[in-house]
């Protein structure tokens, strides 16, 4: 087995790569790690091919013998690369894949921004019959793109291929920065720019996290994964004839609650929490069939992911960096 990994240098991807080299059942198998900003270093399981997936010679020489493709590259809110990415490039992949001689199973990682997560008001859990709802930007569209692209390239041509529908992707020491009233906060909405400027200054003094609330008022539910249980979901659904031309979402079991959020953290850490209204809505994304189809468990709960984040230590070799926007 030779898998090619594309956005290898990422959050996923590093993992990914990681574990899969040191989990036995993989023992004889390669990666090759197709880079275009960062680079990794070789070993010999490990080797590296520098180029762009919106380059088709790129994309044909990285696929050069491969088996199995792992497709993470993406960017966000970036609309002079996102076509070129996500499209183009997805594109050049299922061209070179379907035309290869070696390749064996496609698994795109997909987004719950295809379905719009927070934005729209969803009547039930979403499943992966929800219909696709991409909201403003680019970065949604892309996620539909892709999504749809895929499908369509198993419908004409029965490529063996699959997608893992993940919403945010959280490790290390993400998830306290996702509630911080900062410079420093990752991803959105960003808090400081929400309540008033003495306001955010006493919050990110005292340590307070933000109790966002939706449309309606209550406490907003919304979907993460860690990345230990995508990587799971991933090495699961790898050489596993049942995910042909599915759709897989790949979340935790229960949504993260910011009123419970707020509670937890409280109790645990004496930390303060302030209200924060928004047009947002609470939305459920449904993970059983990953769980019944591929026998896939998140191990990730709430308090895990709170105290992992807050216990978490970094190197100092290690810095927080956020390499894209959006």
């Amino acid at each position: 087995m030779l898998v090619l990994v594309t956005g290898a240098t990422g959050k996923v991807g590093s993992n990914l790569i990681a574990t899969f080299l040191a989990d036995g059942r993989w023992s004889g198998s390669r990666v090759r790690a197709l880079c275009h900003n960062r680079l990794l270093t070789e070993t010999d399981r490990l080797e590296m091919v520098w180029g762009t997936i919106s380059e088709r010679t790129d994309v044909e020489k990285s696929m050069d013998g491969v088996t199995h493709v792992v497709h993470l590259a993406t960017c966000k809110e970036t609309p002079e690369d996102v076509m070129d990415v996500t499209v183009k490039g997805l594109f050049w992949l299922l061209e070179t894949f379907r035309g290869s001689p070696t390749a064996q199973q496609f698994i795109l990682i997909g987004g719950d921004a295809a379905v719009g997560h927070f934005f729209y008001d969803h009547p039930g859990p979403v499943t992966e019959s929800t219909p696709h709802m991409a909201y403003k930007g680019c970065y949604a569209l892309s996620k539909v793109l892709e999504e749809v692209t895929l499908q369509q390239f198993c419908i004409q041509y029965g490529l063996n291929a699959c997608c893992l529908r993940a919403p945010w992707i959280m490790e290390k020491d993400d998830f306290r920065y996702t509630l911080s009233f900062g410079d420093d906060i990752f991803g959105g909405p960003d808090w400081k720019t929400m309540v008033a400027p003495d306001v955010a200054a006493k919050c990110r003094a005292a340590g307070t996290v933000p109790l966002l609330r939706e449309a309606g008022g209550a406490p907003l539910k919304r979907n993460f994964v860690h990345v230990d249980d995508l990587v799971s979901a991933i090495l699961s659904a790898l050489g596993n004839p049942t995910t042909r031309s599915q759709l897989y979402n790949v979340c935790m079991d229960e949504p993260i609650d910011y009123g419970e959020v707020a509670a937890y953290l409280a109790r645990t850490r004496k930390l303060d929490s302030i209200d924060i209204a928004s047009s947002y809505h609470s939305n459920w994304m449904d993970n059983s069939k990953a769980k019944f189809e591929l026998g896939w468990r998140p191990r990730y709960d709430l308090p895990r992911l709170i105290d992992d984040a807050w216990d978490y230590q970094r190197r100092p070799d290690d810095p927080r960096k956020i390499w894209y926007p959006g």
